[in-house]
């Protein structure tokens, strides 16, 4: 099949990005300003053989994302603000059940109900530890309408890869902006790996403690039977609470993604082969980074950007080479520091790192960025 270019919006562009990578359920409640991916997904997934399903709130859409995967289907949902927390109780479950999943969060301005309409992006800590006690999860972050396409479709394929829920951790600006968008067809390798098992169906074990190899997820009504419990379980699916399953249960449920982090850290650079000047950013704010650079750099200042499109697990490597060649660093983001907070933790060598910040529902412009650092200078 060959690409097609079409102008659309970025809520838009994840629907088509998550049916390109073999969605084909979703559940989930309106909310402003992801409401645009529910009404997508209830006109697009009927066409392709899919199924779209309403829901009452944010927690039984988790639940029906839960329940709909382990039937058998490919499911994502789509929320905002208050409707994310509401989520996080499920979205722990799918973690510790190693439920397959896709979440989008659209952020806008907060805490509670906040900027109903704004741009925001206060959910990082969220997305990473929203839900409760020790585990690690997968967050992406697109900053263009076509990244919302290319990122839905690297999020099912990680689900798959990891047996975790993923989160694509987009913006209110990124997914109402409108433009034009490859929709090119994924590569057999890019999408999310088969739920057969290559076993016999007595040899099956559906929580398999191989950090590098998680065991397939077979569907419910199978010829493999197997039990799903949220307490700690050993291998089998069965609940055993013994310190040694503990034990090996948590760090599997870690180790199975951050010993992989350099394989799902994607990030791009901008004009940082010669930059002094670094800007490591995200999301919305990564396009006025940006914009930014292309200023400084009119004016002869060597500044480039490190666009983070995976923010969790932390791309530790990428961030740490940028710092080592930067005589100063900046971290723009819509919030008060929670990726500043991260750029400095691995800040090993003690750079020079500046935050820029803002939390009026307006986005950072390049302008401010360029006074923050005039007036570091």
């Amino acid at each position: 099949m060959s690409d097609k270019v079409m102008f659309m919006q970025g809520n838009e562009a994840i629907v088509r990005g998550a049916i390109a990578a073999g969605a084909n359920f979703y559940a989930g409640y309106p909310i402003t300003p992801s409401s645009e991916i529910a009404e997508k997904a209830s006109e697009l997934l009927p066409l392709c053989g899919g199924v779209y399903m309403q829901m009452e709130d944010e927690l039984s859409s988790m639940t029906a994302v839960e329940g709909s995967t382990l039937a058998g289907a490919r499911s994502f949902t789509a929320t905002s603000g208050l409707g994310f927390s509401m989520m996080q109780e499920h979205i722990g479950h799918a973690v510790m059940c190693e439920v397959p999943c896709v979440i989008v969060d659209v952020q806008r301005g907060g805490p509670a109900t906040g900027l109903a309409t704004k741009p925001a992006q206060g959910d990082v800590m969220q997305a990473r530890w929203g839900t409760n006690s020790d585990h690690s999860i997968i967050t992406l972050a697109p900053a263009s309408v076509e990244e919302c396409y290319e990122l839905a479709i690297k999020a099912f394929h990680l689900a798959y890869r990891f047996r975790t829920p993923v989160i694509i951790l987009s913006d209110a600006s990124v997914a109402h902006m409108v433009e034009n968008v490859r929709l090119r067809t994924p590569k057999p390798e890019e999408l999310p790996a088969s739920r057969d098992p290559q076993c016999d169906p007595s040899e099956y074990l559906p929580h398999r403690f191989d950090p590098d190899h998680p065991a397939t997820l077979a569907a419910f009504g199978s010829k493999y039977i197997y039990h799903m419990v949220s307490s700690t379980h050993d291998e089998t699916g069965l609940a055993k609470t013994t310190p040694d399953v503990s034990d090996r249960l948590v760090h599997y449920l870690w180790d199975k993604i951050e010993n992989h982090a350099e394989e799902i850290a994607y990030t791009k650079e901008y004009e940082m082969e010669d930059a002094e000047i670094v800007l490591i950013s995200f999301g919305c704010s990564a396009r006025s980074a940006r914009g930014a650079m292309e200023k400084l750099r009119a004016q002869g200042v060597k500044a480039g950007v490190l666009q983070l499109q995976t923010i969790w697990p932390f791309p530790v490597k990428a961030v740490q080479k940028a710092l080592a060649q930067a005589k100063l660093a900046v971290v723009p983001e819509l919030n008060l520091g929670q990726l500043y907070s991260e750029v400095q933790r691995y800040n090993v060598e003690g750079r020079k790192v500046i935050s820029v910040t803002k939390v009026r529902g307006e986005l950072i412009t390049p302008d401010e960025i360029i006074k923050a650092i005039e007036e570091v200078k």
